[in-house]
């Protein structure tokens, strides 16, 4: 993963654009991706891992987006990568909200395993999405899935860009 992130970096170096993340699930994992690679000081702007709603509400998402379609939804996840980019400044905003093989009791939903990712880029405000069903034990490896599913997406935005 670390190979595939260097060459984002790279091309977020070449192409002079940021990036910024608000990561529920994964806990801070994209960040330490990123700032493990040599010049991500050059292309990263923050990061905000948001656990709970009131965070999430207090970095900009919508409660009214919360509210009508949960905080595991991809609508929380465009509200998330948005809200980071507007926040940061960045031009593109990473946002990951879901359930790594647990039930919230504080935000029931009929289904688990899924984790909604979005990708905001804000000089065409266009948001990119994927979705992601892990079904480990093991949170770190469900972890791992998440992360090398959000490299993939980014890459495959940075192609088209």
């Amino acid at each position: 993963m670390i190979e595939d992130m260097r060459k984002i970096i790279r091309i977020l170096e070449k192409e002079k654009k940021t990036v910024s993340t608000m990561e529920s699930c994964t806990g801070g994992g994209v960040a330490n991706l990123i700032t493990n690679v040599s010049g991500a000081s050059d292309v990263f702007h923050f990061a905000a891992v948001t656990y709970s709603n009131e965070y999430k509400i207090k970095m900009g998402v919508s409660s009214e987006v919360i509210d009508k379609y949960t905080v595991y939804s991809s609508e929380t996840a465009d509200e998330m990568s948005k809200a980071i980019s507007n926040f940061s400044d960045s031009d593109y905003g990473i946002g990951i909200t879901g359930m790594l093989n647990v039930i919230d009791p504080a935000n029931p939903v009929e289904g688990k395993n899924k984790i909604y990712i979005s990708i905001y880029n804000r000089n065409d405000s266009k948001f990119y999405r994927k979705q992601v069903e892990v079904h480990s034990k093991v949170r770190y490896k469900n972890k791992n899935i998440v992360l090398k599913a959000i490299i993939e997406l980014l890459s495959s935005i940075l192609k088209e860009d």
